[in-house]
């Protein structure tokens, strides 16, 4: 239940605020001061997330053959170390990480994640358990809503904002999204508002529904992982189109940079291009 106050602020500070109203996201004045509020005091975010390190990145053997893919530097820093800086950012410093091949190598670069003004925690896959099977390895320490990624893309995007989509839409999961022009190495969500009415994974370019892609971000709820599978399981596949299936699956499309390392050719793409957090 919301209670009306009054405050008394600098006219400096109140035009900064009327600047942020676009009356969408920011509705009015009074919205604008309640969304800086929760913002500053971290009012209903997250306070955790999850990172999947543990997968083999085969594809960049030939350009690292004994470096995890997540430890593969982009302008000095391992690509992981983005990642749980972008969420430190947002002041989310309890990161769970799925660790798998060479996940000693992996450990003993992170730690505790103290360096880095974070508390990391590890899950281990003994057998590779896909995108979605690990989750049900760090359920213990997930049992609010929070927020997930892959290690190995590099990203810059408005966690806040993002979350506040995320609450206002009330759905399981919510997945970021960029645009491409060719999306069939990716999944590919068809909106009908806000609301993702189809996922398909890695589509042909002539049958993708949209090009807007799965960009390896989301957030999501705790019921999600009780519908995962046993063992290897896909979140493109297994989790994902059935959410959209029940309309409880959300789509939050957005401009920043966003690189997917995954191959020679785009890892070198990625490491002329990437500007950080800008």
């Amino acid at each position: 239940m919301k209670e009306r106050v009054t405050l008394t602020l600098e006219r400096n500070v109140l035009e900064k605020i009327d600047k942020s109203v676009d009356g969408g996201k920011v509705k009015n004045r009074s919205h604008a001061v309640e969304m800086l509020l929760r913002k500053a005091i971290g009012v209903d975010k997250p306070t955790k997330a999850f990172i999947l390190a543990g997968g083999k990145g085969k594809r960049l053997r030939f350009l690292s053959k004994d470096t995890p893919k997540p430890l593969m530097k982009i302008k000095g820093k391992p690509i992981i170390q983005y990642n749980i800086e972008l969420f430190k950012k947002h002041g989310i410093r309890d990161i769970i990480i799925s660790v798998g091949y060479k996940a000693d190598l992996i450990k003993k670069e992170l730690g505790d994640g103290r360096k880095f003004g974070v508390n990391l925690t590890y899950v281990e896959e003994k057998n590779a358990l896909g995108t979605a099977g690990p989750l049900k390895l760090a359920r213990p320490f997930l049992k609010e809503t929070f927020i997930m990624c892959n290690a190995d893309e590099l990203k810059n995007i408005d966690l806040d904002d993002m979350f506040n989509f995320h609450q206002a839409n009330k759905g399981l999961g919510t997945i970021a999204l960029t645009s491409v022009q060719d999306p069939s190495a990716y999944g590919v969500a068809l909106l009908n508002g806000n609301k993702i009415m189809t996922f398909v994974e890695k589509p042909s370019k002539e049958n993708a529904p949209s090009n807007l892609i799965n960009a390896g971000l989301y957030i999501l709820e705790p019921d999600v992982i009780d519908c995962i599978p046993d063992g290897f399981a896909m979140l493109e596949t297994d989790v994902f189109p059935k959410l959209a299936s029940e309309e409880n699956l959300y789509g939050y499309p957005f401009s920043g940079q966003w690189f997917d390392t995954g191959t020679p050719e785009r890892f070198k793409f990625a490491e002329d291009k990437w500007r950080g957090f800008i």
